[in-house]
Parts: structure tokens; C-alpha cells; sequence
């Protein structure tokens, strides 16, 4: 069996390689997504005070530390055995919603981008956000805008934009003032333009590259994240756990997220220290499923915005209900950061937020306690357990970009076979659009695993004998 090794995967979160493996037939047989260095979090944790989680988690990414502050606290507030008072829940709903618009913006305007505006078969040395600041000044300095203001909010809630030192468990360290409201619903209307231009570049874009979307990452698999209890519309901070299936069926619903085990396993491949979560039911690898910014709005019964809702109506209008394509990643991004606007304006404007209550005191209540938030990437699961004096015995750490790692490779096999015909001659671009379909799902592999270095594009086509027959360097 030939082999087609593209390392490093770029223009995304981290660094990867991708293996095409060929048959005696010279197609693609199958495809693999290998993250190659290791992390450890779950490991050196052990034996640590639980509430020293929300920092130290943080330290997985500089991209999505919030996600794992927050979850992390989340934990915490279990084993305290509280409920936060309603203030701090409310700001550290805001925060999560700022951070899931510099996430996104960073992954449609700086990664994604530059194959949609420039074209996938454009130079690779230009094929870059820096191109992009040259070709579409306005809409370039706009998305790096939009970033800033997700940045700014977290910012001004925690005190910095990486890392930020502000929730724990039972809370959040303290609240901003009223100025700091002001100042950032202010910020909101310019944040709304930018992503309303964006949807209408990318419904275009989408009526008028039809191949893409049917044929990056189009298949069959679960889908699984976070509804509000009481409508199953979009949640992104607390709620149930829905899994459904890709026609719409709902498989589970209602789910504890603490009872996460009862559903969802985990798999390990020998050659990548990705995990492979899968729905325990439909067994490994049947009961692949997906998780982020697609599957939350397959998921939802609305989101409860007037505007995010009439872009989710036009979404569901055009693949006929269920959002099947992971090209269709990027659309559900741009709906999600317009509902985060919206979500964040009413929070800003509720009164309940300037209570002077913001953290419940308490010790160790519970030996067990699973957090569980909306990721901008998906759904994140942090577990721990602890000892009588609050030292960590066990944790355990479900990523987003794990759970998406059975469909990642599904979709790298997908666009392989449709684009690579000829392996003796295989044009740049082809290479782009599989590396492409890995960046639909915007992985985090900081978060995953560890990323390391800088490493330029090697792709090698290896005989079945393992003699080398072509190589490329970019």
C-alpha cells in the first residue's frame, strides 16, 4: 500500500500531518490525522488542589484558555457541592461569549479565509492572511476587529486577554463595573456589521461552490452538545447534553453531563495521542459523532435571537433541515458569533449582573464532580476526582477536537479520493483541499495533545515496498 504524508497540516491551531495510504489500485484507500507530541495534562495534575485547576487548565491553549477556565470552575463548583449566584453565572456566560467570537474570527478571517477569498489553488506563499490584508483591506481589518473585540472582553472581565485569573470555583473573582458595560455594548453594532458582511460573502460563496460542499467532509455521523433544559434551543455555557442522528432523529436527550460515561467512550489509536471519543451504542468506529458550532445548531430547536434565528432559518432552507457538510462549518461560525452579540447585549443590559454577589464559599462537599461547557470547537468535558483534603485523584479531559477526530479522518479520505486521481502528479491545490477539510473543523491540538516548532510542508508518496517514488517540499 503506497503512502501520501503531508506534514505539517497548516494554517491551523497547532501542527499535524495527514496520511493518505493508498491501494494496490492507486486509490485512496483510507486517510489518517496523526497528532504526533504529547501534553500530559491529565497526569501531572494529579495530586494537585482542585481549585488551582481553572489556572493551571488554562495553560492547555493560548487560543481557548477560557473554555477550560470556566469548565474547569465548573468542576470545581461541583465538588464544592454549589450553585454560583446568578451574577457570576451571567458574566462568565459573557465571557464564554467572548470567547467564542475571537475563536471563531480567528478561524473564518485569519485560517479559513484565505482558501475561500484567494482560491485553493492560489500560491501557497501568498495563500495567507497577510495576501488577504492586500487583496480585501476592508474585510481583513474588520475580521482582525472582530477578534479584538472577543479579546477585549476578556480582557476586561478577567484582567487579560491569555490566562485570564478570574473564575473559581463557586464564582468569579470579581465583577466589572458599569463602565465597562457601557463600553462594550458600544463595541456591539460594529462587531454585528462585520458579521453580517461576512454571511453574505459566504452565502454567495456557497451558492456558487456547490462541489465543496458536497464534497468536504458531506457523510452520515452523530452529532452531540449542549440545549437549554427547558426549550433544547441553543446553549453554549450549562444545559443538557442532545445526541441526535445526521437525518435529525434524537438518539438521547436530556442528558446530565455528569452521566457523560453512560454514553460516550474513549478510543485510542496507536498512532496519534488524539483520542477517539465515540457514542458507546453504535460502537467504535459506528458511533462516530460531531460536536461545535454545526452540530450545536443541528441540535438546537432555535437560538433565540431575532437575528441568529432568520440566519438559522436560512441555513436549515438550504440543506433541506440537517447541516450535513462539514464545509458548512464555516457558515454556522458566523451564525454563532451573530448570536453571541446578541446574547451578550441582553446580559449587559440585565441589572442582575451589578449584584454585589459573585462567588459562594464552601469546602470540600463532593469526592466527584464533571464540568462540562460549549468549547467555540465543541463540547468540553473536564472530570475530576478528589481526595478528603481536595487533592486531584483522577481527571479526565474530553476535548472538542478529539471528538471530532473519527469525522476529521472521514473527511480527509472523502476529499482525497474525489481530488486525487493521478498519486505521480499531484497538484498543490488537491493537497490544499484535503488539509482544508481539517480546517473546517478548526482544531485545537494545543488543547488536544501538544504542539511543537515550525516545520515546513513534506509530503511523501511511499511504495508499497516502502522505497521512496515522489517528494515535495514547500
Amino acid at each position: 500500500m503506497k503512502r501520501i504524508i503531508i506534514d505539517p497540516v497548516t494554517r491551523i491551531e497547532g501542527h499535524a500531518k495527514i496520511s493518505l495510504f493508498l491501494g494496490e489500485d492507486g486509490q485512496i484507500a483510507d486517510a489518517r490525522f496523526h497528532v504526533v507530541e504529547f501534553r500530559g495534562f491529565e497526569k501531572f495534575c494529579l495530586g494537585r488542589p482542585f481549585h488551582e485547576m481553572p489556572s493551571l487548565t488554562a495553560r492547555i491553549c493560548g487560543i481557548c484558555p477560557v473554555s477550560h477556565l470556566l469548565c474547569s470552575a465548573k468542576a470545581g463548583d461541583g465538588i464544592l457541592g454549589v450553585r454560583p449566584p446568578a451574577a457570576a453565572v451571567k458574566w462568565r456566560r459573557i465571557m464564554n461569549l467572548g470567547q467564542i467570537i475571537q475563536s471563531h474570527a480567528l478561524s473564518f478571517f485569519h485560517l479559513s479565509s484565505p482558501d475561500l477569498l484567494l482560491g485553493f489553488d492560489s500560491d501557497p506563499a501568498r495563500r495567507n492572511v497577510f495576501a488577504l490584508m492586500q487583496s480585501h483591506p476592508d474585510l481583513a481589518r474588520a475580521g482582525i476587529r472582530l477578534r479584538q473585540f472577543g479579546q477585549e472582553v476578556i480582557e476586561k472581565l478577567g484582567g487579560r486577554k491569555i490566562h485570564p485569573p478570574w473564575a473559581v470555583p463557586g464564582g468569579v473573582r470579581e465583577i466589572p463595573s458599569p463602565e465597562v458595560c457601557r463600553e462594550l455594548l458600544g463595541r456591539i453594532p460594529q462587531a454585528q456589521a462585520t458579521i453580517r458582511t461576512a454571511l453574505d460573502f459566504m452565502r454567495r460563496y456557497l451558492d456558487e461552490h456547490q462541489e465543496e460542499v458536497e464534497i468536504f467532509g458531506n457523510f452520515a455521523t452523530l452529532y452531540l452538545g449542549l440545549v437549554r433544559p427547558h426549550d433544547h434551543g441553543w446553549e453554549h455555557h450549562d444545559g443538557v447534553l442532545r445526541i441526535m442522528d445526521h437525518t435529525g432523529k434524537i438518539l438521547a436527550d436530556d442528558i446530565d453531563p455528569a452521566n457523560y460515561q453512560d454514553h460516550i467512550a474513549e478510543r485510542v489509536e496507536c498512532d496519534s495521542y488524539l483520542k477517539s471519543p465515540y457514542y458507546k451504542p453504535f460502537g467504535y468506529p459506528g458511533g462516530a459523532y460531531r460536536v461545535g458550532p454545526l452540530a450545536r445548531l443541528n441540535l438546537c430547536t432555535a437560538i433565540g435571537t431575532p437575528m441568529a434565528d432568520a440566519e438559522l432559518g436560512e441555513l436549515r432552507q438550504r440543506t433541506g433541515g440537517m447541516a450535513n457538510s462539514a464545509f458548512l462549518y464555516h457558515l454556522a461560525r458566523l451564525i454563532e458569533m451573530l448570536a453571541c452579540t446578541e446574547f451578550m447585549a441582553d446580559h449587559l443590559q440585565d441589572p442582575e449582573i451589578h449584584s454585589p454577589r459573585h462567588r459562594a464559599e464552601a469546602g470540600v462537599n463532593r469526592l466527584e464532580s464533571v464540568g462540562c461547557s460549549e468549547a467555540p470547537r465543541g463540547t468540553l468535558f473536564h472530570h475530576y476526582r478528589v481526595d478528603e483534603n481536595g487533592l486531584l485523584t483522577f481527571v479526565d479531559l474530553i476535548i472538542a477536537t478529539g471528538q471530532n477526530n473519527l469525522a476529521m479522518n472521514q473527511t480527509v479520505a472523502q476529499i482525497a479520493r474525489y481530488y486525487i486521481k493521478n498519486t505521480q502528479q499531484i497538484p498543490e491545490g488537491f493537497l490544499n483541499r484535503v488539509e482544508h477539510g481539517i480546517r473546517c473543523y478548526d482544531p485545537c491540538l494545543s488543547c488536544s495533545t501538544h504542539a511543537y516548532g515550525q516545520m515546513p510542508l513534506h509530503v511523501q508518496l511511499i511504495a508499497p515496498d516502502g522505497s521512496l517514488v515522489a517528494q515535495a517540499r514547500r
